[in-house]
């Protein structure tokens, strides 16, 4: 009998804590009309861009969740001259959105750089184009008038920037240090999402963004599946220092489409430059471990000798490194010595870089065709090499339906990209543009924010140009990692061709964001890689490239031709 009553008594306190419990988790909820989690360019971009909506800063309750501590990045700085390794280019179009919600004029415009030009070559044909913002007339103008189309900006510039402007909303709540342990359907009221923090805050949303990277525990939550691949590639990037350029100012990208990846070289200032090299990952371990001076050389290499020999240098490498022994850096410089005398490449040649000083190297005449190559690297800046692995990805769907509805998804959380073309941060930013679009067109007509019709207009614009953008970038490292003389000779007609046809290079620049009016996709470029992807074959790839770019060019003049015609 006692135990009866015992038993009774244990059920009547359980009953009581679980009660109690409740009431503090219901009283512990905060309502929210948007949650972002993600702190990264993307998530900070949409949080801005809420903040400067006429609509929605006045009505809607926005909290930003973040894991990092985002005083580092408030407090972030770093001495004239010293540039961290994350730096993206920013194409006028995303300058231009950053522009009107107001998070451009905070960013330290004496650390972006202006590209005004680009040289882009086959490391096997050398089959070469040229792009030039001011001949071809496209992209924006800088204070002195000359015509640029993309911008080097640090990743970290732009995220302070935007923290500056939030810092002038305070309606826009940021919770850093806040870790996402759960996300859960709200078993009452709709079925809303509730948000659970470390900090023991629970977040309940109308409408829960997702920009918290490739990982996404948002995107898990919304059940929405991703599909993709992972490159045979790892990225390294660093800070290059150079001595100055004395063909032209320092506005040219430099990018060499080696089969192992393509090398970029991306101007930051006069005498600094970042580095994004995609190459194998046993390379890519070997080198980011040895000797600085000894990526240095490599990079010098890596844009000027032919094929064979780079192919030679990285099997040399490598078989160093499965010895046991250490790299050691004059047996290197020796033997890319050696390679550039197997060439017959002269100490004056703009190829030579074994034996030649980079400083004494700009003194007097430069040699012929000096500005087709980038200026010789003679060191990196410290603590700035580092590497990382490359994969395509795509989410099935940018918006959680059934159980994970209210949710949406932007930046890496949709999508990831090879950074060949430089697009990973402008997809993100032009997702978190058309987002902020879709919301206010649902407050200027009282629709819920969080419902699916509300979302579906974002979905249908981005979903399709960003899978455009991602498959035309997949075919492009696909085509240029084939060394079969076939398709060599395909790629390097075709490239040549569009070289001589500049209203087509303007198209192409117009398309991939240089002018900040036309934000669509490069449909030329696409048209041009499925036409080689879908055949094998040597004649059956030219003859499929030859009408690729037949294509491909009336689709990029007809663009061209309409985005001219409107800026005149």
């Amino acid at each position: 009998m006692s135990l009866h009553i015992a038993s009774r008594a244990g059920v009547r306190l359980s009953q009581r804590i679980l009660k109690r419990n409740l009431a503090t988790t219901a009283a512990t909820v905060e309502e929210c009309d948007v949650v972002i989690v993600g702190g990264g360019p993307a998530g900070l971009a949409l949080a801005s861009a809420l903040a400067s909506s006429q609509n929605a800063w006045r009505v809607l309750k926005v909290r930003l969740v973040e894991a990092g501590d985002l005083s580092k990045i408030r407090e972030w700085n770093m001495p004239p001259g010293a540039y961290s390794n994350r730096v993206s280019s920013l194409t006028n179009a995303s300058e231009d959105f950053l522009n009107r919600v107001g998070v451009w004029r905070h960013v330290a415009q004496e650390r972006t750089c202006a590209m005004e030009d680009m040289q882009v070559w086959d490391g096997i044909s050398d089959a070469r184009i040229e792009f030039s913002a001011n001949r071809l007339e496209v992209g924006s103008r800088s204070g002195s008038g000359v015509s640029y189309m993309a911008r080097m900006v640090e990743n970290l510039n732009l995220q302070r920037a935007a923290l500056t402007h939030l810092e002038e909303h305070p309606s826009i709540q940021l919770l850093d240090k806040a870790k996402v342990e759960t996300i859960v359907n709200e078993e009452t009221n709709g079925g809303w999402p509730l948000v659970h923090l470390s900090t023991g805050q629970t977040l309940r949303a109308r409408l829960l963004v997702g920009a918290d990277g490739f990982n996404s525990p948002v995107r898990k939550f919304a059940r929405i599946q991703s599909f993709g691949w992972s490159y045979p590639t790892q990225a390294i990037v660093a800070t290059l220092r150079h001595a100055p350029h004395t063909i032209r100012p320092h506005t040219t990208a430099y990018q060499r489409f080696l089969p192992t990846g393509p090398i970029a070289f991306l101007p930051l200032s006069p005498t600094s430059a970042s580095l994004v090299w995609s190459t194998r990952p046993d390379l890519a371990a070997a080198l980011t471990k040895a000797d600085p001076a000894i990526l240095a050389i490599m990079i010098n290499s890596a844009f000027r000798l032919p094929n064979i020999s780079m192919k030679y240098l990285h099997d040399r490498i490598r078989g160093i490194v499965a010895s046991g022994a250490t790299l050691q850096l004059d047996e290197i410089r020796q033997e890319i010595a050696w390679r550039e005398q197997s060439h017959q490449i002269e100490s004056h040649s703009p190829l030579a870089s074994a034996l030649v000083d980079p400083f004494t190297s700009v003194v007097g005449v430069p040699p012929a065709d000096s500005e087709l190559y980038p200026p010789l690297v003679h060191d990196l800046q410290p603590d700035t090499v580092a590497s990382f692995p490359l994969r395509l990805s795509h989410a099935e769907s940018y918006i959680g339906e059934g159980k994970g509805a209210r949710t949406v998804l932007i930046g890496d959380a949709a999508h990831t990209v090879h950074p060949l073309a430089g697009q990973g941060l402008n997809g993100g930013l032009l997702d978190a543009e058309c987002l902020v679009r879709s919301i206010d067109g649902a407050l200027a007509t009282g629709s819920d924010i969080g419902s699916y019709t509300a979302l579906a207009r974002y979905a249908r614009e981005r979903y399709i140009q960003n899978h455009a953008m991602l498959s035309a970038v997949d075919k492009l490292h696909k085509l240029y990692s084939s060394e079969l003389g076939p398709v060599v000779w395909a790629r390097s007609v075709g490239v040549e061709i569009i070289n001589e046809l500049d209203v087509l290079k303007a198209g192409m620049m117009i398309s991939a964001g240089a002018n900040a009016n036309v934000m669509k996709g490069s449909p030329g470029w696409n048209l041009l890689a499925s036409s080689v992807e879908s055949v094998s074959g040597g004649v059956q790839i030219a003859k499929a490239l030859r009408q690729g770019l037949q294509s491909a060019a009336a689709g990029v003049l007809k663009q061209a031709s309409n985005a001219l015609a409107g800026r005149s």
